[in-house]
């Protein structure tokens, strides 16, 4: 944890200007958190509203920050949980299974107004809903957000070795999806 992070919760967790330590928090991982929580929903709505309700979810339980991990591994935990339980929900409630949602999501991606990609980026994106939700996880985690294996491991709770073998089986059914299709 770097010194501007340990300030930080030590603010959150004493109530001392806990206001402005909780905006500087929103601030400095929001667009992480926003991206990470987007390449799992797909949908620019759902994950402004997963997002606030994992910035809630930190305002009520910093207190329970225990310093374990990175206090933005354990914001992202949060996100991650908070994504599954979203997409496991929507499933459910269209009673579909989630590998066909995440067929819908992509779908759905092509119309989306705050999507940029390209045709490409469509396919690796169609390409990635095909993936396990794990690799999918690890994959989205370490190729667009660009963490390390040791980052991914905290948050996923995983070892580093079952991430990397995550990883490379994620890259092969990728490269052989875009290849044939």
């Amino acid at each position: 944890m770097n010194i501007q992070e340990e300030n930080l919760l030590i603010a959150l967790q004493t109530d001392k200007d806990i206001n402005h330590a909780f905006t500087k928090l929103v601030s400095m991982y929001k667009q992480r958190l926003y991206w990470h929580i987007r390449n799992m929903v797909k949908n620019h709505d759902d994950t402004d509203d997963i997002l606030q309700n994992v910035f809630i979810k930190v305002y009520k339980n910093i207190s329970k920050f225990k310093g374990d991990s990175k206090l933005y591994s354990w914001m992202y935990r949060i996100a991650t949980n908070e994504s599954i339980t979203f997409l496991n929900q929507k499933a459910k409630k269209y009673n579909i299974s989630n590998e066909e949602l995440q067929q819908q999501l992509i779908e759905n991606l092509e119309a989306d107004v705050y999507f940029e990609g390209d045709e490409i980026q469509l396919k690796l994106q169609k390409a990635i809903a095909l993936l396990p939700q794990k690799q999918q996880q690890v994959f989205n985690m370490k190729y667009f957000q660009e963490l390390k294996y040791k980052e991914i491991s905290e948050i996923l709770e995983t070892s580093e070795g079952a991430l990397k073998a995550s990883y490379h089986l994620a890259t092969k059914k990728i490269e052989e999806y875009l290849k044939t299709n």
